[in-house]
């Protein structure tokens, strides 16, 4: 079932979601919905395998100990959708 809901948003944050949805042949409210979907998705109880390339990743690559991984993250995403 599907409920209407209303929210606050900067207006140039919408403009760029909307042509980013058109882009993407998707609905803004398929976007939100899918993105609400994956934040609020629980976690499984047992640890998934990795594959053996993942595994020959692991230890490859040595970050600063002050390194943000969220923010540099955010930091990226923001620059590839917004």
């Amino acid at each position: 079932m599907n409920t209407k809901l209303t929210l606050t948003i900067e207006q140039s944050v919408i403009e760029k979601a909307k042509k980013y949805a058109r882009k993407e042949e998707r609905s803004l409210s398929d976007l939100i919905e899918n993105y609400l979907k994956a934040l609020t998705k629980e976690e499984p109880s047992e640890p998934k395998e990795t594959t053996p390339i993942v595994d020959s990743l692991k230890g490859s690559f040595k970050a600063p100990k002050d390194f943000d991984y969220k923010k540099e993250l955010g930091n990226r995403l923001s620059e590839k959708y917004l």
